[in-house]
This record gives C-alpha cells, sequence and structure tokens, in this order.
C-alpha cells in the first residue's frame, strides 16, 4: 500500500529551508528586492501562534522579510500549499493577513498560495460593500504549479523551482528528462549531503517514475543515477545506525537504571544486617521488589527504627 503524502509538511520543510528560493520562485515580482543584506524570519520561531488561534494550520509559513537600511517596511509573505480545493477559504487567508498586519503594525502583506493543481471555481478575488461602495477588497497570488510550464525552469539556477519541476506542466514523454533535471539541480545547487538526502525524497515523491522508467533514466544518466544510489545507500544505513544508536541509547539508560536501583538495594541490605542481623528470605523478596521510592522510604525510617518492623512502617517481619 502506498504511504500517505503530507503535502503540507513537504512544502513547510522547502520553504522553510531556502526561504530566498522560495520567495524567488512562488512570488517572483514581490521578491526582487530581497538581496543577501534582507533577514528574512520564520515568524513562527516568535510564537504568533497564541495570537491567530489554533484554526490555523501549521502549514501557513508567514515569513517576515526585513530591509536592514529603513528602504521598506517590514514585508511580509504568508504563503500556503493547498491541495484539495474544499479547505482553501479566501475569507480565511484574508482574516489571517489581517491579523498578521496588526500584529507587526505594517500594512505590507502579500498572501501567496501555492496550488498543485488548478481548481476552477476557487476563488482570486474577495469584495465587501455594498451596490454603492466597496469598502474592503483583497486578493492574492496564485501560483499553480501544474500550470507553470516546466522548460523555463529546466536550468534554473533557482533550487526551489528546480526541485518542482515533477508538479509543473509537462508531456508525458519528458518525464525521465523532467526527473533527471531536478535530479541535476539537487546535485550541482545544494551542497550540503544531508539535506541532498532530505529532498531526494521529495523529487521522488512528486514524480513518481515506474520501474520502467526507472530503468531508462538509469540508461540516459548513468552519473546521476551513482550519485543518486551512493545518496541511497547513505540514508539507509544512517537510517539503521540511528536505529542502533536508539537501541543502545534506551539500553544504556534502562541499565543505569538498574544499576542505580541494585545499589540501592544492596546499601540497604548491609544496612539492615548490621542493625538487626541476617535477614529472612521474606525480607530478602521485599527488598527485591523493592521500588527506589520504597527504599528511600525505608533508609530513612532505618535512621531511627528499633525493629523491622518500624523500617518497614508495619507490623510483619
Amino acid at each position: 500500500m502506498a504511504r500517505p503524502v503530507s503535502h503540507d509538511q513537504n512544502f513547510k520543510n522547502l520553504i522553510l529551508d531556502y526561504p530566498r528560493e522560495a520567495l524567488a520562485f512562488f512570488a517572483a515580482n514581490e521578491a526582487q528586492d530581497i538581496d543577501a543584506s534582507v533577514t528574512i524570519t520564520p515568524l513562527r520561531q516568535e510564537q504568533l501562534k497564541e495570537r491567530l488561534g489554533e484554526r490555523f494550520r501549521e502549514l501557513d509559513v508567514p515569513l517576515l522579510v526585513e530591509w536592514p537600511d529603513g528602504r521598506r517596511e517590514a514585508l511580509l509573505f504568508v504563503l500556503e500549499e493547498e491541495t484539495n480545493p474544499q479547505r482553501f477559504s479566501i475569507y480565511r487567508l484574508a482574516h489571517y493577513c489581517l491579523d498578521l498586519a496588526e500584529l507587526l503594525a505594517t500594512q505590507r502583506v502579500v498572501p501567496v498560495v501555492i496550488f498543485l493543481h488548478d481548481y476552477p471555481g476557487i476563488p482570486r478575488q474577495l469584495a465587501l460593500g455594498s451596490e454603492s461602495h466597496r469598502y474592503l477588497a483583497f486578493d492574492y497570488i496564485a501560483c499553480v504549479l501544474a500550470a507553470t510550464p516546466a522548460a523555463r525552469y529546466l536550468d534554473s539556477d533557482n533550487l526551489v523551482a528546480r526541485l518542482n519541476l515533477p508538479n509543473m506542466q509537462w508531456t508525458p514523454e519528458q518525464k525521465v528528462d523532467i526527473y533527471a533535471k531536478a535530479i541535476e539541480g539537487l546535485l550541482t545547487l545544494e551542497p550540503d549531503i544531508e539535506k541532498r538526502i532530505k529532498y531526494l525524497d521529495f523529487v521522488d515523491i512528486y514524480t513518481g517514475l515506474s520501474d520502467a522508467e526507472w530503468q531508462l533514466y538509469e540508461s540516459r544518466y548513468p552519473q546521476e543515477s551513482t550519485a543518486m544510489t551512493g545518496l541511497v545507500e547513505r540514508l539507509q544505513t544512517e537510517s539503521m545506525l540511528q536505529g542502533i544508536q536508539q537501541g543502545i541509547q534506551q539500553g544504556v539508560e534502562q541499565g543505569m537504571e538498574q544499576g542505580i536501583q541494585q545499589g540501592e538495594q544492596t546499601l540497604l541490605r548491609k544496612q539492615l544486617v548490621r542493625r538487626f542481623g541476617p535477614l529472612d528470605a521474606k525480607t530478602e523478596q521485599r527488598l527485591q521488589k523493592a521500588t527506589t521510592d520504597e527504599m528511600e522510604r525505608w533508609a530513612e525510617n532505618l535512621l531511627d527504627a528499633r525493629s523491622l518492623d518500624e523500617v518497614f512502617g508495619d507490623n510483619s517481619a
């Protein structure tokens, strides 16, 4: 059975890992002045959730873009990934943007909605008013990936664009080459091996090569295929090592806890024998089954106890 795909989490990771590239691709016109001097802060790090309320999904990724020289006000991008048209509400999006504008004391708010597919009937504008006057007008940037020609981005130096090539518009005959271009972008534009491994999975999910298509890819692009194989092998090895390390850590923690408990038993036993002589079988069994809290209580009782009964706090030997 195919595993479920968390589109929300996939795109949230992509935007947070590559915020500049994401803004340049999903909102090109608005991001033209964003250079290296500009700071980009994911607002979730500022704990805005308490103010915005639980009704907003975690998939919303507000990014605060600030120019340190004061040329412009703070610019806020609200990015969402929508795959189910029934989930999208322009009213909710407008409400969200108003909340953010009030919270950050800015009117520079750019809402961007990322759609995997194009859905007829989705509202692109919201106007509130009467026959005589419009009191509120709201719209947003709609980035429809399935309607975006992949040919424009085959050699793009924007990694977010290259990783999204499988989500763009192309013919079935281009599928293997689209996959190859996405992988080429990942290998050439991302030097970090860990992120290569992370976004290899992203490309695989959204391309979905069949066995026959995978064989065709291996024959057409042997060099990239070899690099891919190395990434997959490393991913498998790291997953195995992580599992082993977790098992060792759990064993160490359990062993430490057991060692502490055994040490407390030994110490308490010696103290009881010194005070009251050899212990009977019932007392030995009681020590073996005792919890740490019980042994600590008995050790305190031992300071003033004149018999085993008083140590254990009952009338039984």
